[in-house]
């Protein structure tokens, strides 16, 4: 499993994509989404987009396809596995305009996991019995996957490059194998872009505004300090602020710093009272 050779230069976009009907129909709550800002934040990378998308082969494919043409890393959960509802695997073949095929390292590892089920039940393992043979499935990738190693039972994902430059990498949908399969990746491939998107966010509670009177300041504050993003979030109901607006600047840890200042400089010449100051 040779790993990719990243540019040492600006980290990439990293994406996201949840793919199941059970997550849409609220049958279960996705818990990759805060696991994997988790992951990346840990090593001073951040999520830039995340998509969900049902059991649809034909919408799935698409997702995918602009994944692959996106320039961006991308992790793709779930759908990977050999039954009907399955589609992950063949919508990646067709996004790609390839061929799905059996990786044949992957039929090694699948087999040694069904010899080691076998030798665990203590029956004789049989290649040749039909669901033996159907679990093979699992291991047809598109052509020119590359493996990620599944420390739980296994079973591989892949990773696949698109003409447009996007690397998508696939893995299970349960997160007992999704997640260390997704650290793997990223202390395989991409260690050379470790915090490069470490981010300093600075906010201070606003009583008595509102946004169309803090958007010219907004506006500025992002002209004059490139790089720095401001944001606000307004509330009507916090239980210990009440109504009010939490605004701030996100980015590098200086930059941020003074772009901080100056819109706190702003803001006590402004009609409004400033309450507490917080940092992330």
């Amino acid at each position: 499993m040779t790993p990719v050779s990243p540019s040492a230069t600006a980290a990439p976009r990293f994406g996201l994509i949840v793919i199941g009907d059970e997550i849409l129909s609220g049958k279960r709550q996705d818990k990759h989404l805060p696991k994997v800002i988790e992951l990346l934040g840990a090593r001073g990378l951040r999520l830039d987009w995340a998509r969900y998308v049902g059991d649809d082969r034909a919408a799935i494919t698409e997702v995918l396809r602009q994944a692959f043409a996106s320039g961006d890393v991308v992790f793709s959960t779930g759908g990977i596995g050999a039954t009907p509802d399955d589609h992950t695997r063949q919508a990646a073949a067709a996004a790609l305009g390839v061929e799905a095929v059996l990786h044949p390292e992957a039929k090694a590892l699948i087999e040694q996991r069904m010899r080691e089920v076998a030798a665990e039940q203590g029956v004789p393992f049989e290649p040749d019995r039909p669901d033996n043979v159907h679990r093979l499935n699992m291991g047809v990738f598109p052509v020119g996957a590359r493996l990620i190693p599944n420390p739980y039972n296994r079973i591989p994902g892949f990773a696949c490059d698109g003409p447009g430059g996007g690397t998508v990498h696939f893995v299970p949908g349960f997160p007992v194998m999704a997640w260390p399969m997704i650290e793997w990746v990223l202390d395989t491939n991409y260690r050379a872009h470790f915090g490069q998107s470490r981010q300093r966010e600075r906010s201070v509670i606003v009583f008595g505004g509102i946004e169309a009177t803090l958007t010219p300041l907004m506006e500025r504050i992002e002209a004059e300090y490139p790089g720095v993003k401001v944001f606000s979030l307004p509330s009507v109901d916090h239980p210990e602020w009440g109504r009010h607006i939490e605004l701030g600047v996100k980015g590098a840890d200086t930059a941020a710093a003074a772009a901080y200042e100056a819109m706190r400089d702003a803001l006590r010449t402004m009609p409004v009272r400033l309450g507490p100051e917080l940092v992330r």
